[in-house]
């Protein structure tokens, strides 16, 4: 059981680059990218056949990262300057990537075979801490540069931000862009974690997503860009410990993988608004409690 648990730690911080890219685009723009699915496995399959072809690890990673930023470019170009529709726009790049990525590697599935990976020669879980720790504390400072704060705005008021003069057809494109990076560059460290990229790998990534940004919520809250980022991160190694304990049962089969995804999505999307509607319900008990014995002692008053 703790093999199992330090893996799912491992599983969860290689994937967090990929939460936090969601997290930008899902809470931060409001923007519902289903780019995710085809820029994951595009960064995988530049960072394996480019190390396969002698490229350093550390250099392919920052391809994968590229290639991300430039599957999200498109998209968002699509959305501004296209006038189609957001989740129509993420659409067409997913189906288009997925023949770009089957380009890129040549097969549907590329080894590593004997090539040395990121890690070959380095401890995963330290790696990944000192990645995840760099890259988060980036973004909370991005986020509190005057681009960041644009960008913030255009998800919370399009047309407020707007009315200031700014361009927020640029902030759009510039969001999707970082998000796809931080997916591509997620996608690279699973290629070297596992030691291939599959053309397949992507399918479901944006609900694996959602689903760690929507467990970090709700347990550890979002009432800040420091707090949200961190709720997105621990949401992922969250989410794949219950995979992994799931997986762990005996009547379970990894093949129930999606469907366990998609009942923990569910649950975390479920729970949280019951309990909003349970606290409205209380308050709203307590609150007339109150007036009732507010008017009984006025009545009494009045009386005497």
């Amino acid at each position: 059981m703790y093999g199992l648990m330090v893996g799912a730690v491992e599983y969860g911080l290689v994937y967090a680059l990929m939460a936090l890219g969601v997290f930008i685009t899902f809470r931060i723009l409001n923007f519902p990218d289903l780019t995710v699915d085809g820029s994951f496995t595009t960064g995988a399959a530049v960072a394996t056949v480019a190390t396969v072809s002698g490229t350093p690890p550390w250099l392919s990673i920052i391809f994968a990262f590229a290639a991300g930023a430039l599957a999200g470019t498109c998209t968002g170009l699509l959305h501004t300057k296209g006038k189609i529709n957001g989740l129509l726009s993420g659409i067409i790049m997913m189906i288009a990537l997925y023949s770009i990525n089957l380009r890129i590697l040549g097969k549907p599935n590329y080894p590593f075979r004997d090539t040395e990976t990121l890690f070959s020669s380095s401890n995963v879980l330290l790696v990944m801490i000192v990645i995840v720790i760099v890259v988060k504390l980036l973004l909370d400072l991005f986020f509190r540069t005057n681009i960041g704060l644009s960008l913030r705005a255009t998800g919370d008021n399009p047309k407020m931000i707007r009315s200031f003069g700014a361009n927020t057809d640029m902030t759009i494109i510039m969001g999707v862009a970082l998000s796809n990076a931080l997916v591509g560059a997620s996608g690279a460290f699973v290629s070297h974690y596992l030691k291939y990229a599959d053309n397949g790998m992507g399918v479901g990534m944006i609900v694996i997503g959602l689903a760690s940004v929507i467990i970090g919520e709700a347990i550890f809250g979002s009432r800040s860009i420091f707090k949200a980022t961190i709720a997105a991160i621990l949401g992922s190694i969250i989410y794949r410990m219950i995979t992994a304990l799931a997986v762990y049962v005996d009547w379970l089969d990894a093949s129930d993988m999606k469907l366990i995804t998609a009942i923990i999505v569910i649950f975390a999307l479920v729970i949280p608004y019951m309990r909003s509607v349970s606290k409205q319900k209380s308050v709203a008990r307590k609150r007339t409690s109150e007036l009732l014995s507010s008017s009984t002692g006025e009545q009494i008053g009045g009386g005497r």
